[in-house]
């Protein structure tokens, strides 16, 4: 799976290993919301460093459908709900905030924006409640959202919110500018190397996989915080989503939509790099998502996703698929500023629960506020919020959620014994290797037969097999790995440990009758 902003690679200049190794603040991770921070810093002069473990773009940023908007599907009156009117107008006015610096930065820096209306809408007559509950809290909110126009969708809906005026783009463009301009200040930007623990003294040591780095303040922009102090992993929910680009000589709807029913849709456009269709546009279509490592078959869901689509456009001919990962904080609003148990001296930003275009910039917008001066009104109030009876109902819920993994999945494990045969081509099973305590986790996928560690390196739990993106999930906390157990993504720090295939037992033959015994031969 690659995404069709990752399809068209952007150069983008990085540092190399003769690079400093004191500055006075690390950025980990080098999407939207870290180099938004890193651009930040170094404007203010600071001596600033972005590592990533992978490619700038590689996990949640290069995976978006990548919409910049503050009508959010249905997530306004979830945030209402869960909080407080004071605290649901912070959250738009933080998006606001992100959307308004965002765009005057890709105009200053000529990076292509297309404007379009977002759409919320529903396909029952409960997605009809629900759209004009979620008008009802953006007009409280200060939102001019319309509701008596069509949704301009090729199939029936039963009711429409929409705001005008939002913005789509290629994401990718958006990280090159940025990174362009913080190498262009003199910060230094550094690519495959992955931070695996932190010592938060003075200054904070950084370890890594290139040897150690210090700071005196620490930046964890990495999707979900890779450090445990603050027990972050434990106050949020990940879900992983699907996506897919498609060409066709349709008419294609104008604007940016998301249904409030289940399954959830998503729907743009964006420009066709080859120019194939007539329109110039592709056809990108989202959604489908699953909590991660807790459904039985994701393929199933991206065959559901391609399945619906093809029965709104028939001629629907793919050209990329991808998928990407968001975290969900039990009050619908992002967790940012300093990390408990961190000194003050390490910060996070994580939970923009699928609406990470606008909540990555004023969550960077924040962090900058957290280290250079004043923070804005809005940002106070976010933070200040109390934890209402719903939103802490929410958290035992997650959690809750996660002890039943635990013990449905070492239960499962532990009473399955591995076959001797493979498995088959694209399929992964974990259990147990003859009397083995730990289970062992096999697959096969393009012909290669691996075998890992069947338990996350995090805090133990039983891993799962996507079938989809064929990866190794976590269903505690999210983490992810490839079928030879590279870590992808989540909090853990270390790869999965390699498993030796077991050897065959001797074949037993008898002797024949009346055979003597060979003596032995003595030395």
């Amino acid at each position: 799976m690659t995404s069709l902003w990752l399809s068209r690679p952007i150069p983008v200049e990085t540092d190399g290993p003769p690079s400093p190794r004191r500055f006075d603040e690390i950025v980990v991770g080098a999407g939207l919301t870290g180099l938004v921070t890193a651009v930040l810093l170094a404007r203010a002069g600071r001596r600033v460093c972005v590592l990533e473990a992978r490619e700038i773009g590689a996990v949640a940023t290069g995976n978006t459908t990548a919409k910049l908007s503050v009508l959010q599907g249905a997530h306004l009156q979830r945030v209402r709900r869960r909080t407080s009117a004071e605290v649901l107008q912070a959250y738009v006015d933080a998006n606001l905030a992100g959307q308004s610096w965002l765009l005057a930065y890709l105009a200053e820096r000529g990076v292509p924006v297309q404007r379009r209306d977002a759409v919320s809408f529903g396909t029952t007559p409960e997605g009809r409640e629900t759209v004009e509950r979620e008008a009802e809290v953006a007009r409280e909110a200060g939102l001019r959202v319309m509701t008596d126009v069509p949704a301009g969708l090729p199939f029936p809906v039963h009711g429409a919110v929409r705001l005008a005026n939002q913005a789509q783009f290629d994401p990718m463009e958006v990280l090159a500018a940025l990174a362009a301009e913080f190498r262009g200040l003199g910060g230094v930007l550094r690519t495959g190397v992955r931070m695996t623990g932190a010592s938060v003294g003075s200054p904070v040591r950084v370890h890594s996989t290139a040897g150690e780095f210090s700071c005196d303040r620490l930046v964890l922009a990495t999707g979900t915080p890779i450090l445990d102090r603050g027990l972050s992993f434990a106050k949020l929910r990940a879900n992983r989503s699907y996506a897919a680009a498609y060409r066709t000589d349709a008419a294609l709807p104008q604007a940016m939509y998301l249904s409030v029913d289940e399954p959830s849709r998503s729907i743009r456009t964006a420009p066709d790099p080859d120019l194939y269709a007539e329109s110039g546009e592709l056809l990108l279509v989202g959604g489908y998502g699953h909590e991660v490592g807790r459904h039985p078959s994701p393929a199933s869901r991206v065959a559901a996703l391609d399945e619906w689509t093809r029965s709104v456009w028939p001629d629907a001919a793919l050209t990329h698929r991808w998928s990407a990962q968001d975290y969900e904080t039990p009050h619908g609003v992002p967790f940012v500023g300093w990390l408990p148990r961190g000194r003050g001296r390490v910060f996070i930003a994580t939970g923009y629960d699928k609406w990470g275009m606008t909540n990555a910039v004023q969550c960077g917008l924040t962090l900058a506020a957290d280290l250079l001066g004043e923070l804005p009104d809005w940002a106070r109030t976010l933070r200040h919020r109390f934890t209402t009876p719903v939103a802490l109902g929410v958290g035992l819920g997650m959690n809750a959620a996660v002890a039943k993994e635990y013990a449905v999945g070492w239960g499962r494990a532990l009473a399955r014994r591995l076959p001797e045969q493979a498995p088959a081509e694209g399929a992964g099973v974990v259990g147990r290797v003859g009397l083995a305590p730990v289970p062992t986790a096999v697959s096969t996928v393009d012909g290669v037969t691996c075998r890992v560690s069947g338990i996350c390196p995090h805090l133990g739990a039983v891993l799962a097999w996507n079938d989809a993106e064929q990866t190794w999930d976590c269903p505690a906390h999210a983490s992810r790995f490839t079928a030879d157990g590279r870590r992808l993504e989540g909090p853990a720090t270390r790869d999965l440990g390699r498993r030796e295939a077991p050897r065959p037992e001797p074949a037993h033959r008898e002797a024949p009758v009346g055979a003597a015994e060979s003596p032995v031969p003595r030395r």
